[in-house]
């Protein structure tokens, strides 16, 4: 495929649109995540690059994110806050993890497991996050040092911090206010003349502008300035390091990065297949897989934040008019540039800026529509929703991922286990459908349907079911049953056994079982196991083989051989009209 000058074009303005915002995003996420902002600045450098070149989405950027800080925060929240050196070499250990984890997820094609877990868990986890992103900047809103120690729970350092720590700072509070006024004021201008996505960024540099000539973010007399700042970024590329490993990290961290893992991959995968599904793209789940956890091993040995997909750095890129993964180049190189040549002005931007758009952030994760119609879908949505929610203010985020994974789990398997069975009948006008009350009984044939899961959670339901059938074709002395086999899926060992049972006993008992409807994965594993040495092929109807219809050729079958043999008037009729016409069809 040839790339032609137009795409290029495309892409270099669409990723010089998000390099823009990337650079205030990237800072106030490294600030979230409890580290120095450079490394959010590094992590917009190598994760996004890295995740472009290799993963499968045309528009998705990658990088650091809130939620994902947010969970690394409450990892590095066991250093004390002068363990600076201590928690940042975590945090690369953290990256090396996450990428590790999500590269072996690829690898073995376990990724498909992200649709297990279900919208509730995910809508409860960002409430959640978004709830401790808002708690955590408020010392910074307020321009007072948070009180505590890393072991203690945020809401109770917050409690220290609002009913013990120093006096508010006026100015920093102004500084707060001015942001979260003109970033509100500047993006309703740019949704209203459809302008470039800016509105953060020229938020920030106008503040950061009019607090550096107020003289409140320039050194005093003691070095000391007026309100805090983000401090000083260096003029310089992310280079190589090797993380420090302590056996210690690792079993404190592990629980921590297998949830960075899962939630990084479906932030990702959530946002680029909502981008294709406008795009009509085909994307290549593993692919993309395989593309972060790549992007996340290689950033942990270049002293990146960790990172994921970005909805809104990704939506921009999209709406910009992107055309290739060449865009998400184009973001690192530009915030590379950016970084080379106005880093040391870094040190003029105040912390109370960035605590601001990060309230606006938290402000949009909360998505107030969706958690009302998840409450009204159904109780259970709502419990899964609620406790994600609880467990993540309570416990913390990776617990909240955790716990709610196995929710979705939980919820996921007895529905997937759940086998329906229905009775059929043939009815007065030749039709095939499902029995109603005043259907008159036949004493000829049993006709029943299965539908769902055969694998050993349905294991079960399958016993009950098949005793239950066989146990009424004793009593009513019927000694045909037709089993529709055509809507059960994935047989496994224990299903299979039990239909193997079924068979035999039925024919000891003097019934005879025919089988309709079966599909090539359930033939295949009666093949395997050698079904065809006891039980006669004539038996087996498979689907398609008829020109009708397995099933009732089926019953076509038991008709002839019945023959008036215990047959009712019922079957009589049906079988004097098939003998006239082929009119028999269904309706199930």
């Amino acid at each position: 495929m040839v790339y032609s000058s137009d795409e290029l074009r495309r892409d270099v303005l669409a990723g010089l649109t998000v390099a823009a915002i990337s650079l205030p995003q990237a800072m106030a996420y490294a600030l979230l995540a409890g580290v120095d902002p450079r490394y959010g600045l590094y992590s917009a450098i190598v994760v996004t690059a890295v995740a472009s070149m290799f993963g499968s989405s045309s528009h998705l950027i990658n990088g650091p994110t809130s939620a994902i800080s947010l969970v690394v925060f409450g990892a590095l929240s066991v250093f004390d806050p002068e363990q600076k050196i201590e928690a940042a070499e975590a945090m690369f250990l953290i990256g090396v993890m996450v990428g590790a984890i999500q590269i072996f997820i690829s690898v073995f094609r376990l990724g498909d497991l992200t649709r297990y877990i279900s919208e509730s868990v995910i809508l409860g986890f960002m409430a959640a996050a978004a709830t401790l992103l808002a708690v955590g900047q408020i010392g910074n809103a307020l321009g007072v040092h948070d009180k505590g120690t890393g072991a203690q729970h945020v809401l109770y350092r917050l409690w220290l911090t609002l009913s013990q720590g120093d006096p508010y700072n006026i100015r920093a509070l102004s500084v707060t206010a001015a942001t979260l006024l003109l970033a509100l004021i500047i993006r309703r201008l740019v949704r209203h003349y459809k302008l470039p996505q800016l509105d953060m960024l020229a938020a920030l540099v106008i503040v950061a502008a009019t607090a550096y000539f107020l003289g409140w973010t320039q050194s005093g007399k003691y070095g000391k300035t007026v309100i805090a700042v983000a401090g000083s970024v260096p003029s310089s590329l992310p280079t190589f390091h090797i993380p420090a490993v302590k056996l210690s990290w690792i079993r404190d961290l592990g629980s921590q990065s297998i949830a960075i893992a899962f939630l990084g991959l479906l932030e990702a995968m959530a946002i680029a297949k909502s981008i294709a599904n406008q795009t009509r793209q085909k994307f290549d789940f593993n692919r993309q897989c395989l593309a972060e956890g790549l992007a996340n091993l290689v950033g942990g040995f270049f002293r990146c934040l960790p990172g994921s997909g970005s909805l809104s750095r990704s939506a921009i890129n999209f709406q910009a008019g992107a055309a290739t993964r060449f865009s998400g180049i184009v973001v690192a190189i530009s915030v590379a540039i950016a970084l080379m040549a106005f880093a040391p002005l870094a040190q003029y931007v105040p912390k109370a800026a960035l605590a601001a758009l990060l309230l606006i952030t938290a402000l949009r994760l909360i998505e107030p529509k969706r958690i009302r119609y998840a409450f009204r879908a159904s109780s259970l949505d709502a419990a899964v929703l609620a406790i994600t929610a609880i467990t993540g203010l309570a416990l913390g985020l990776d617990e909240a991922i955790l716990i709610g994974v196995g929710l979705s789990i939980l919820l996921f398997v007895p529905r997937a286990a759940k086998l329906r069975v229905s009775e059929l009948v043939v009815d007065d006008d030749a039709v095939v459908r499902e029995r109603l009350f005043a259907d008159p009984f036949c004493r000829t044939l049993l006709l029943y349907d299965l539908e769902g899961e055969l694998f050993f959670a349905a294991a079960a339901d399958l016993e009950r079911n098949l005793s239950e059938l066989l146990s009424r074709a004793l009593t009513e002395n019927i000694r045909y049953i037709v089993l529709r086999v055509k809507r059960v899926r994935n047989p496994d060992l224990v299903c299979l056994e039990q239909l193997e049972h079924f068979l035999k006993n039925s024919e000891k008992l003097g019934v005879t079982v025919l089988l309709a409807g079966i599909r090539s994965n359930l033939l295949e594993a009666l093949q395997r196991l050698r079904f065809d040495d006891w039980y006669p092929p004539e038996r087996l109807f498979l689907q398609g083989a008829d020109e009708d219809s397995a099933t009732l050729a089926a019953i076509r079958t038991v008709y002839r051989q019945a023959n008036g043999k215990g047959s009712c008037d019922h079957c009589d009729a049906k079988r004097t009209e098939l003998s006239r016409s082929r009119a028999l069809y269904y309706q199930v």
